[in-house]
């Protein structure tokens, strides 16, 4: 079966095929570990995972590659600004290895919590120095770039290419640019390796052949994804925020460098807006999975909400949109414990399946399919589950810890069962009720049905 994805160099949908038989290299934008990543970060690696299913749902052995940003990403994107690792230094009063490790573990946790499946490579760019200078070497031997009172920067001018991915050309980003040019010769020229202030002391900084500083923050895409997929490879990854600046500077370096773009797909995550506006801090709703966490929502909840829209479509979060997408997951939850044991399948429904994710990762289709099978009451409960385990492989919504396992409750609880029955035999309405809440508050919740009390998870 044919599978296309949009891709964002080319600016249309094509039919995928690996490079390398049957394997796929890929490479998604990492995380700068300077503060906990936000919902809004959590989409592009949940949408990275999505696609990384979808790859070994058809098949295909994936080496996927997320880069973590310890050094080199300025508070500005165009060059300007202080290192954020140093300025969350400063914040917390403590050494950039201390604050580097801490975020870094705080990021995995939240893929773990999310069932982000793990990637293969997490090279940090502290560690790949030495990689960073050779590809600056190469570009500067190659007559890409110049030397200002700050750095070393790549000239786009020389480059024709510049602004394929974004659309743009460089003098028209340069008309509407806003950025401080000091010594630039182009407003999107950018810089590959910054000199080291005089008298600062930089707990990160390295020689190099120009003189002791540090990376540009472009820089270390290019180099490590290189390292680990050679090039080219398959599939580069990010939010759709990349595009015009850390993408397309990607894309020069490559170039400059080897003569040839590094990645052949391009693929973007559309933005995740929050009631319809966007996301900062002084606005005060720059959420975390902690946040969600602590209002009382699963993780898992995030994934079933941001699987309820298509990929390259932009996502509003809002509150009562996360209830409805946790209960939605419950009842589907609640819905298969009964189910007999996996067995044979439902072969129309997971051709439709396919058919929705290898259209450009078709999700809302997919869960439309999902949920036509799940109450489609003339297949067997045996082959539903069956199907609907194979369909998890690319949803990652953990269901088979719930199909075919009947939920067991604790005898405490089953007590405060009988008590409420009881109650309710007796028409003691108020201690019926704060029987009800007791249950709650041990995690299970009480329906009342013809047939008596029914309790769920």
């Amino acid at each position: 079966m044919v599978f296309r994805l949009f891709n964002s160099l080319t600016k249309k949908e094509e039919e995928f095929q690996p490079l390398k038989q049957d394997k796929v290299g890929m490479y998604t934008c990492g995380p700068t570990v300077y503060w906990f990543p936000h919902i809004g970060n959590m989409r592009a690696y949940l949408c990275s995972d999505l696609l990384r299913r979808t790859f070994e749902y058809n098949n295909f052995e994936v080496e996927l590659v997320i880069n973590i940003t310890d050094v080199g990403h300025l508070t500005s994107d165009s060059d300007e600004g202080e290192d954020k690792m140093i300025v969350a230094m400063r914040r917390e009063g403590k050494t950039a290895l201390e604050i580097a490790d801490f975020y870094t573990q705080a990021f995995l946790r939240d893929l773990n919590r999310l069932n982000i499946k793990p990637a293969h490579h997490y090279p940090k760019a502290t560690e790949h120095i030495a990689e960073q200078i050779k590809m600056i070497k190469d570009i500067e031997r190659n007559g890409f770039t110049y030397q200002t009172s700050d750095g070393i920067y790549f000239d786009t001018s020389k480059l024709p290419q510049y602004g394929i991915l974004s659309g743009q050309k460089s003098e028209d980003k340069q008309a509407g640019a806003r950025v401080e040019m000091k010594d630039k010769k182009n407003s999107t020229d950018f810089a590959l390796w910054k000199f080291s202030p005089t008298g600062s002391q930089r707990e990160m900084e390295w020689e190099s052949p120009w003189g002791k500083g540090f990376p540009g923050w472009h820089i270390e895409c290019s180099a490590m994804s290189i390292k680990y997929l050679e090039m080219p490879f398959d599939v580069h990854m990010g939010g759709i925020d990349h595009i015009p600046v850390h993408h397309e500077n990607e894309l020069a370096q490559a170039i400059g460098c080897c003569g040839a773009y590094h990645a052949r797909f391009w693929i973007h995550n559309d933005f995740l807006i929050v009631n319809g506006g966007k996301m900062s801090k002084s606005l005060g709703n720059l959420f975390t999975i902690d946040d969600l966490v602590v209002k009382g929502f699963d993780p898992m909840s995030y994934r079933y909400f941001v699987l309820g829209a298509h990929y390259r479509a932009k996502l509003n979060f809002t509150w009562d949109a996360l209830t409805s997408a946790q209960n939605a997951l419950r009842r589907l939850q609640k819905n298969v414990r009964d189910w007999d044991a996996p067995a044979i399948g439902c072969a129309k429904y997971e051709l439709r399946f396919l058919d929705a994710i290898n259209n450009d990762l078709n999700t809302p289709q997919a869960l439309a399919i999902l949920w036509e099978m799940v109450e489609d009451t003339s297949q067997p409960t045996s082959a539903r589950a069956q199907s609907l385990l194979k369909f998890d492989l690319v949803l990652g919504l953990c269901l088979d810890d719930f199909v075919g396992k009947r939920l067991e409750i604790p005898e405490e609880v089953s007590e405060l069962m009988r008590k409420r029955d009881e109650a309710r035999q007796k028409k003691d309405w108020g201690e019926s009720d704060r029987l009800r809440e007791e249950i709650k508050n041990k995690g299970y919740s009480v329906e009342d049905t013809d047939k008596g009390q029914k309790i769920t998870e």
